[in-house]
């Protein structure tokens, strides 16, 4: 891939976990979503051509709760191993930050993937292939709304339809959209679609 080919896809990728922080209630700012390719050239690109990823890093703080803070981290390697890793939870540590989103341009090892479960008592981590970002999956005409819903809401949808959690139908915690969303197990999802008898229908799924 040329110098081009990787800036023009680092645009997107930032572009895309931008918009999913901000779809998880974090404050962003529109010039970072709205940024054009070309601003983002004059910031992040050094003089070879490249852009330096740690540079691209950013945390930012809950709109509802000041004291909620996420922390998104490009790591450089390649293949992310436990070196990454602890660099990212230093830098958590540092902050203060209980939540941590790592972006990487390859895969991640076994090995680090065990840190993400290994460390889940203290901080909540996840992790995003920079392939993963591209393209921003909510966007897509086949991709209905999906809007989390907050526990109170959760418990009026159940006691007002009189349903157990597991009568519910299920999204998997896996499932591309609800890895965007950061969804936890026991959270629900209302998920609206365009009907053409009623316009449009709500129905909710539970992540298992």
């Amino acid at each position: 891939m040329s110098d081009g080919d990787e800036v023009a896809k680092l645009w997107k990728v930032n572009r895309t976990i931008h918009e999913l922080v901000k779809d998880r209630g974090f404050q962003v700012s529109d010039d970072e979503i709205n940024m054009d390719l070309q601003t983002f050239k004059e910031s992040y690109v050094s003089q070879s051509g490249s852009v330096d990823r740690t540079q691209l890093n950013f945390y930012t703080n809950s709109t509802s709760n000041f004291d909620d803070q996420i922390f998104v981290f490009f790591s450089d390697e390649k293949s992310v191993g436990v070196k990454s890793m602890r660099k990212l939870i230093s830098i958590l540590e540092e902050k203060s930050i209980q939540r941590g989103i790592i972006v990487f341009p390859g895969n991640m090892t076994p090995t680090a993937r065990r840190v993400i479960v290994a460390m889940a008592s203290q901080y909540r981590l996840e992790e995003f292939s920079e392939a993963d970002l591209l393209v921003n999956i909510v966007h897509h005409t086949l991709v209905p709304r999906h809007d989390v819903l907050t526990p109170e809401q959760k418990k009026i949808l159940l006691e007002k339809y009189r349903l157990k959690e597991t009568q519910l139908p299920r999204i998997q915690l896996a499932d591309p959209v609800a890895r965007y969303y950061g969804l936890r197990r026991g959270q629900v999802v209302k998920i609206t679609r365009p009907s053409e008898t009623s316009g449009r229908y709500a129905s909710y799924r539970i992540c298992f």
